[in-house]
């Protein structure tokens, strides 16, 4: 027979393959091209002539258009082997073409690795399917150029008053479940495999972490967490405010933890979905590819996953032979699917659906042995009377009666009895194994109801950062156009401080952050703070003396452990709909980090006074939330007094924010020249109004406060000059006409434009200050373009 190859046919106007095998006309030897035209001489007519414009634009669009994509190489054998091995760890991919891209980029095309991620909780108990069937799906994926890490939980494991609550007893479970791994056969050589500890990552790069934590909370909204909540095993409904933080907390370690693939159980699933659409909403470029593997059914009637609380739902890893007799010889083991009741209501989720395959039969026993018994390659099944090495003939042969039930059950009993027995062995022999498992054992008999919840925070007096029995001042979420009004409601909040008390002015950069102020840029965050602490201090340089400024990332990088341990303790404690008042579910979940950041932050800071703003709904609100948590948790601090401060509007116009424009107030960064007396000109200023009087509550704020005079300057036969000492003086003389709204404005804008030039000249002699300003009018600017 001839010899066969592969050879390019031009037809016309396309080319393909044709397998050659002797059969083919010749090849026709290509036609010459023609010569290019002679370019014409210089100076000759043809020289001179201008191109049509039509064509012009045709060269354009060929310079213009982007090259055809080449077609992605096509994997080799070998490595296209490895993307099936990989791929059949999981029931679904997000999405197939991704991982294959994967394994083309970094294992055929760089030789490189890529990596998987899982995450477990140090609890005391390890299932067949946590210890086998992960050990057989992390070799699977190792074996194919993949790095598993693992994240043990032992943080989540401490905040959950396992083992106690002591983080030592914690580490040492989780160091019992990678020797049951060991023995299970999971290969760890070579960095195969990575055990990474929670409490030490997140700790050690909480400056990292965190943030990245609340860039994904401010992305996304209520409604959309609530959907995530079933890793926690709840439904959307009954939710407390700490189990909106899991599904946040999970999809930040994906990206901490630089995941290529997530490689976890269908149940984490919505979760793991949260993180690819953050790579959208964040623009990402490379979105983690999704592996869910599936989850193993319980071994009592309707039990849709297993459960670590009941020891009969699943075969454990400490299991004894009788144990395993015992529960599979009372396994569930229908013929055919249970008849379909009247659906019920779910409220846990741990009875919705785990499956993303349609089953109506749910036999556990037919699903261990296809996920467990004939996960290896090559793997059999040996009954009394046959071999089998395909599971479809197991099911087949059982459904159809010619297995019997006793007889599949034996089998079923000596093929996870042969797995389980390495682990036994390894366990009875090996010494460190052996003290692990008596130290478990031990912990396991904790008396539950004789635990004392330690109460934990982060203690922000000791750590040196504010100081004791402060008057505490909370600065608002900032913006690129920082306002005047900010400052006088500020001073007047610090000016409520007892005598000779300290007081600590409190600039929340990160829960900036959570609320997408300023866009969540760190750089302008920073700017807006800078640009008002100055202010403040120029305005009042006397009363700014004796306060403490302190930046919330800085207070919560002393002791970050014990802060967020606070935060969740918060939410464990309320619901989510106490949190939530004042806004739907619609509206982003930052808000509600928002307020547990603000409690833990009063419990950090445990202040003697704290102020909010008049009128201020939303800090009202996040106060009363922080008063019922002192109140109702028994927190062992002295209760804080809440005082509310009366400010003075200084804003020139009395119009919603969605009317206002540049002149409806004074900002901070305005221009004495500019600004200054323009503003005030075109101010709402009603002859004989004193209810609402701009130029009176300027003068107020800034002469008569300090203890000054406004001083009016007219001629002889308008009254002459007045000065006022006092506000009342000059509310009845504008409310009877004495005083004229064009007198009074000419008064107030010397005031204004004097403060306005101070504030420009100390600038001007601060570089980070004048920086700041910069910054932030280059991003109004921008975000007024659009």
């Amino acid at each position: 027979m001839a010899s066969t190859q592969l050879r390019l046919i031009a037809t016309g106007s396309f080319s393909c393959y044709a397998v050659d095998d002797g059969t083919l006309p010749p090849a026709l030897p290509r036609a010459a091209a023609p010569p290019p035209p002679a370019s014409p001489k210089k100076g000759s007519k043809d020289s001179k002539k201008k191109a049509p414009k039509d064509d012009k634009k045709k060269d354009e669009k060929k310079k213009a258009a982007p090259a055809a994509k080449a077609a992605p190489e096509p994997l080799t054998a070998e490595n296209e082997y490895k993307y099936s091995q990989v791929r059949e760890i999981g029931e679904e991919c997000q999405n197939d073409e991704e991982l294959r891209n994967l394994i083309r980029t970094k294992v055929q095309t760089n030789g490189s690795t890529f990596n998987l991620y899982d995450g477990f909780e140090p609890s005391g108990r390890m299932h067949c399917a946590q210890g086998v069937f992960k050990a057989m799906n992390v070799n699977k994926a190792t074996s194919s150029g993949g790095v598993f890490i693992f994240w043990v939980a032992d943080w989540f494991a401490l905040m959950n008053d396992k083992m106690g609550g002591d983080l030592e007893k914690i580490k040492v479970v989780g160091k019992y479940l990678i020797e049951v791994w060991t023995a299970a056969g999971m290969d760890m050589s070579d960095g195969k495999v990575v055990f990474k500890w929670a409490s030490d990552e997140i700790t050690n790069n909480a400056d990292t972490y965190w943030p990245q934590m609340l860039d994904i909370a401010r992305r996304f909204t209520v409604s959309r967490i609530k959907k995530c909540c079933q890793i926690m095993g709840r439904l959307e409904g009954n939710l407390t405010a700490a189990q909106i933080l899991y599904p946040l907390m999970q999809c930040t370690d994906v990206f901490f933890l630089k995941a290529d693939v997530c490689q976890l159980g269908v149940d984490q699933r919505k979760v793991n979905m949260l993180a690819r659409d953050y790579c959208d909403a964040s623009k990402k470029k490379f979105k983690p590819v999704i592996l869910s593997h599936h989850m193993l059914y319980g071994l009592q009637a309707g039990q849709e996953k297993m459960s670590k609380s009941n020891p009969d739902s699943a075969i454990f890893m400490e299991d004894t032979v009788e144990d395993v007799r015992r529960k599979i010889m009372n396994a569930y083991c229908p013929m055919e699917p249970a008849k379909k009741a009247e659906k019920a209501e779910v409220t846990d989720a741990g009875k919705e659906s785990m499956s993303l395959v349609e089953d109506d039969l749910k036999n556990p026993c037919l699903d261990y042995t296809k996920y467990i018994v004939f996960r290896p390659p090559g793997a059999t099944f040996t009954t009394k009377s046959k071999t089998y090495t395909d599971f479809e003939d197991v099911k087949a042969d059982f459904l159809s009666g010619a297995l019997k039930e006793a007889e599949f059950k034996e089998a079923l009993i000596d093929a996870l009895n042969a797995l389980l027995e390495p682990v036994r062995k390894h366990f009875s022999e090996n010494d460190v194994a052996r003290d692990l498992l008596a130290k478990v054992r031990e912990y396991k008999s904790i008396d539950k109801s004789a635990i004392d919840r330690q109460f934990r925070r982060l203690d922000a007096t000791a750590a040196g950062v504010v100081p004791a029995d402060c008057h505490l001042v909370l600065a608002p979420a900032p913006n690129v156009n920082p306002a005047l009004q900010t400052a006088v409601d500020l001073l007047a909040q610090i000016r409520l401080k007892q005598p000779n008390q300290p007081c600590t002015l409190f600039l929340p950069d990160w829960s900036a952050i959570v609320l997408s102020a300023c866009d969540a840029d760190a750089k302008l965050i920073t700017a807006y703070f800078d640009v008002v602490v100055k202010s403040l201090k120029s305005i009042d340089p006397d009363l700014m003396q004796g306060v403490t400024v302190v930046k919330q990332s800085d207070c919560i990088l002393k002791d970050p452990s014990n802060y967020w341990i606070s935060v969740i303790n918060v939410g464990r404690f309320f619901p989510l709909n106490t949190v939530q008042e004042g806004f739907d579910d619609e509206k982003k979940v930052g808000n509600v980090i928002d307020r547990l950041l603000l409690v833990a932050d009063c419990i950090a800071i445990s202040p003697k006074t704290v102020t909010c703003v008049a009128g201020d709904v939303h800090a009202k609100v996040a106060l009363d939330i922080v008063a019922a948590y002192w109140k109702d948790a028994e927190i062992p601090l002295p209760t804080p007094v809440f005082m509310v401060a009366e400010t003075t509007n200084v804003k020139l116009h009395d119009v919603e924010d969605v009317h206002a424009t540049d002149n409806t107030e004074y900002f901070l960064g305005d221009d004495p020249k500019v600004h200054g007396k323009a503003k005030l000109k075109k101010a709402f200023c009603e002859p004989g109004n004193i209810e609402y009087c701009p130029p009176i509550n300027l003068a107020k704020a800034f002469l008569l406060s300090a203890g000054q005079t406004l001083k009016i300057a007219r001629s002889a036969e308008n009254g002459g000059d007045v000065e006022y000492a006092k506000v009342e003086d000059i509310e009845k003389d504008f409310a009877s006409g004495a005083l004229h709204p064009g007198d009074l404005k000419g008064a107030v804008t010397d005031v204004v434009v004097k403060l306005y030039t101070q504030l420009a000249a100390e600038a001007k002699k601060d570089k980070a200050w004048t920086q700041a300003l910069k910054a932030l009018k280059a991003a109004l600017k921008k975000m007024s373009k659009k």
